[in-house]
């Protein structure tokens, strides 16, 4: 058990990073993600947040990645299919908390079983529209701007044209 110490006399208690190794593989991912997006913002000790984040990303670096690599890299295709099933419900959930192990999900696509080729590559599909939704948000910005300043007569009609004519075909 990790215990924090409140600046109010309470405390926060986190699992041990050694009783998460026995959890299932993605289950570390979780628990992080959960801590980071539910609890922080409750504390207003921000000594306290950093202690917390800090912990976080020693159990990313401890336990997550590598319990996540283990079964990634290993021979077990049983244990990597149950490992990608999960993982895949994760990355359509959150494509964040699955992505420092993009890398060895495409790894997987060299192996010869059908089952975890399927998989990985509905994974790596959730990373690809994941980052065109990115990309669009960015495009989306750069399109608002510019016609700002095609109202304001800060750019000319044919530039506006062209920013929209690329904003198009990328939304396509």
């Amino acid at each position: 058990m990790k215990v924090f110490h409140k600046k109010d006399g309470g405390i926060v208690q986190l699992i041990g990073k050694e009783k998460m190794k026995e959890w299932p593989i993605e289950l570390p991912l979780i628990f992080i993600e959960y801590v980071r997006n539910n609890q922080l913002n409750k504390y207003s000790d921000s000594k306290l947040k950093k202690d917390i984040e800090l912990y976080l990303d020693e159990v990313v670096k401890d336990v997550a990645i590598p319990g996540l690599i283990n079964v990634l890299d290993g021979d077990n295709f049983e244990e990597t299919n149950k490992a990608l099933v999960r993982i895949e419900e994760l990355a359509k959930k959150n494509i964040e908390m699955v992505k420092p192990i993009k890398p060895y999900v495409e790894k997987l696509l060299k192996k010869e079983n059908k089952e975890v080729n399927k998989l990985s590559k509905s994974i790596l599909e959730s990373f690809n529209k994941a980052e065109r939704r990115k990309r669009l948000a960015e495009k989306r910005k750069v399109m608002q701007e510019k016609e700002k300043e095609f109202l304001a007569g800060d750019i000319s009609g044919e530039e506006y044209a062209n920013a929209r004519k690329e904003y198009l075909i990328l939304k396509e």
